[in-house]
Order: structure tokens, then C-alpha cells, then sequence
């Protein structure tokens, strides 16, 4: 097989359009805006379930951790539909398999509509396993098509999920009126954003590069067969498991407020209404933190003190959960939004800065993220079966918090400067 080599390091413009300045930049600004409205989807799958969670119980007539499944299995599949990306990335190429994501996004979404519980958590599996997939692709794309921006296209990136996520969250229940109290229509509706971003992607998948001469295997593949052996090698790789373990751990410490700080709320007086708004509430400050986080990476020495902010942050808002659960939900709810939307925008970006270039960058995204929501699908269901043996929320909030000291440990070995698969500093 002839080897295919990374594209030509040229800047923040992508490659394949770089017949003038101008153009240039108006191609490059095109890809930025194309990845941003599907990173935008990335969680809109998810964050719109929680809110009509209800209504489906009573619909369906399913118990609550029955109900429940439609936002764990997400999870779960986020980490083990990512080990099929490279697979997929080797037989589409990077850039249409972005695409292809976005259709299946959009059809999961749609499948819910079909009254169906086997449509429902089907459309649910689907949209799963396709977020995973552009869950590996965004941070490989990143690092080819702006190799010299990565600390501000993953801002972007980190900050458009935590918007797509916000406005999921906040507009699915007003959505019900709209649908004459449908949650189906409600849920439905989310479609719309996929199908928007796959029509604006389709002129970048189309005009990809064309497959390399006498091979099958498209020129922006990334990742080629001859490179499975690498991909292996990760799992014995030092980095490759900090990454990995950072990603892991701080996405089981937000899935697992996601599930459960409404309950707490609710089980301190927090009538059930009002429960969910201050967890809403952190999409805010985490927006903010996501924006400016791997902005200031390279800036900010020590490396391990953004993480150890970030944690610190988390520890104080869970245990504020346990001391003061109600009089000062706001700063609590504040220190959380803070800290994890840190933690995921650093966690996204380590896995670019540890990689020399964009073939390496895909096999870290589908290690550390195939692995880590694996990983992080645990969070919620043992965080659950904490507070059902002890009856309170006491020792699984200091569950998180003793979690939040390994996610220090492994945050702060990922800041370091160095790549997978080397040896010494960069």
C-alpha cells in the first residue's frame, strides 16, 4: 500500500483551497463555521432527554432507571462505537464521515418521533454511536485543518458543545407547547441543527481529496491500516493513559452531576419544578471556562495548575452540595459550570497537544475517548447504587470528591509537554 502522508504544514487554512490569501481565508473561515455547527450537536442528542424525562415515564409507563437508560446509553456508546472511527476514517476519509455523522445524528433524533419504545431507544443508540464517531473525528480534523490555531478552534469547539448542550437543555420543555405537548415532537425537533450543519458540510465532504493513486484509501484518511500496530502500541504508552484517564474521569464526574444533583436538590426540600435549574444554570459559567481555557494553556505555568483549578473548583461545589445544598445552590452550581467546562476543554485539547500530527491525534481521540466514556458510563450508575446501600447522599458525594483527586493525578501528568509514543520533552 503507498504510505499517505500528512498534508503540508500550511498555516490555519486547510488543505485542498489554497489558491489565494483571500480565498484562502474565506475557505478556512467556511471549515471553522462547518466543524463548529456539528460540534454544536455533539450533546443535543443528550441534554434534550433529561428535561421531557418525565413525561416519557408517564407515557411509556416505564419506572424512572428504566427512563433513566435513555441518557446512559449515550454514554456507553460513546465509548464503544469510537473504536469503529478508524475503521470508518480508513474507508470514507476524515472529512465525509463527519458528514455521514451528522445524517445518522439527525435520523437517530428522527426515530424517536415513531411511537415506538423500540424506536425510541433505537433512535437513541444511533445518535449515540454517531456522536462517538464525531467525537474521535473533531480533534484529528482540528489538527489537520488548523494546525496553527488549536488552541482557539478547540475553545471554540469545547465552548460550541457546552451552547448546544445550554440551548437543548433549556428550550426542549418550552418546546412541548409548540407540539401540543408531544414530548416526541419536542425531542423531534432536534433533528433540525444536524441536518443544518450536514447541509452546510456537504461542499467540504464532497471536495475532500480525492483517494491516493493506486490505493482505495482516501488521501484524508488519517489513519491507514499499516498504522494499527501505532494505535496498539497507545495502550502501552504513558501519555496516551494520562489522557486517557483525564478524559475518562472528569467525563464521569459531569455525567454523574448531570444525573444526579437534580435529585439532591430535590431530596434537600428543592421542589422537583425547580430542581433542574440550577444545574442548567452551569452550562453559563462553563461556557465561560471552555472559551477561555485552551486559549491560555500554553501561557498558564506550570501546566497542572489549570487542572488542579478545575478540580479544586469541583471539589468545593460537590461538598457545598453535601454542607449547603440549598442556600448557596447559585455558587455552587457557579464552581461546578467552572470546573468542568475546564476540565473537558482541557481534556479535548490535551488530546491534540500530545499528538505530533493529525494521524497521531485520531488514534489518542479514539483511545482516550473510546476508553474514557467507557469509563465515565460507570459514574452515574455507581454514584446511584451509593446512595440506594447508604440511603444518603454523603458518601457518594465524597466518592466524587476522592475521584476528583485522581482526576488531578492524571490531569497533571497529561499537562505535561511531551507527545505519545517519544521519550523526553518537547
Amino acid at each position: 500500500m503507498t504510505t499517505i502522508t500528512d498534508p503540508p504544514d500550511t498555516g490555519s487554512i486547510p488543505s485542498g483551497h489554497r489558491t489565494g490569501q483571500r480565498g484562502g481565508a474565506v475557505f478556512a473561515v467556511y471549515v471553522a463555521s462547518g466543524l463548529l455547527l456539528i460540534a454544536f450537536n455533539l450533546r443535543i442528542g443528550v441534554a434534550s432527554v433529561g428535561p421531557v424525562l418525565r413525561p416519557i415515564e408517564q407515557d411509556l409507563g416505564v419506572s424512572p432507571s428504566t427512563a433513566s437508560l435513555l441518557t446512559t446509553i449515550p454514554v456507553f456508546a460513546f465509548g464503544a462505537f469510537a473504536f469503529l472511527t478508524p475503521a470508518l476514517t480508513r474507508l470514507i476519509g476524515l472529512h465525509r464521515l463527519l458528514g455521514v455523522t451528522m445524517a445518522v445524528v439527525a435520523l437517530g433524533i428522527g426515530l424517536r418521533l415513531i411511537p415506538s419504545p423500540v424506536a425510541l431507544f433505537g433512535g437513541t443508540v444511533l445518535v449515540g454511536a454517531a456522536i462517538a464517531v464525531a467525537n474521535v473525528c473533531m480533534p484529528a480534523a482540528i489538527k489537520q485543518d488548523f494546525g496553527h490555531r488549536v488552541g482557539l478552534m478547540m475553545s471554540l469547539y469545547s465552548t460550541s458543545m457546552f451552547i448546544g448542550a445550554a440551548v437543548a437543555a433549556a428550550f426542549t420543555v418550552p418546546l412541548l407547547s409548540a407540539f401540543d405537548g408531544s414530548w416526541r415532537g419536542a425531542l423531534g425537533f432536534w433533528a433540525v441543527p444536524a441536518l443544518v450543519a450536514l447541509v452546510v458540510w456537504i461542499p467540504r465532504a464532497v471536495n475532500a481529496p480525492a483517494r491516493a493513486p493506486g490505493t482505495s484509501v482516501p488521501v484524508d484518511a488519517v489513519i491507514e491500516a499499516r498504522d494499527e500496530p501505532k494505535l496498539a502500541r497507545l495502550f502501552r504508552d504513558r501519555v496516551a493513559w494520562a489522557v486517557t484517564g483525564f478524559m475518562g474521569l472528569q467525563s464521569l464526574s459531569y455525567y454523574a452531576a448531570l444525573t444526579w444533583v437534580p435529585t439532591i436538590l430535590q431530596d434537600a426540600g428543592v421542589s422537583a419544578h425547580d430542581a433542574g435549574l440550577p444545574l442548567s444554570y452551569t452550562s453559563l459559567p462553563g461556557i465561560v471556562a471552555a472559551l477561555i481555557v485552551p486559549v491560555v494553556v500554553h501561557r498558564v505555568r506550570p501546566g497542572w495548575v489549570l487542572v488542579a483549578i478545575a478540580a479544586v473548583f469541583c471539589a468545593v461545589a460537590f461538598a457545598g452540595l453535601l454542607i449547603a445544598p440549598t442556600s448557596l445552590a447559585l455558587l455552587w452550581m457557579t464552581l461546578l459550570g467552572l470546573g468542568q467546562g475546564a476540565s473537558i476543554s482541557l481534556s479535548l485539547t490535551y488530546i491534540v497537544l500530545r499528538s505530533p500530527d493529525a494521524r497521531h491525534t485520531a488514534h489518542v481521540s479514539t483511545m482516550a475517548q473510546g476508553t474514557g466514556y467507557l469509563l465515565a458510563g460507570f459514574g452515574p450508575l455507581g454514584i446511584g447504587a451509593l446512595h440506594t446501600v447508604t440511603g444518603g447522599w454523603g458518601v457518594p458525594i465524597v466518592a466524587l470528591i476522592v475521584l476528583l483527586g485522581a482526576q488531578l493525578v492524571t490531569g497533571a501528568s497529561a499537562s505535561r509537554d511531551r507527545h505519545v509514543l517519544a521519550t523526553g520533552r518537547l
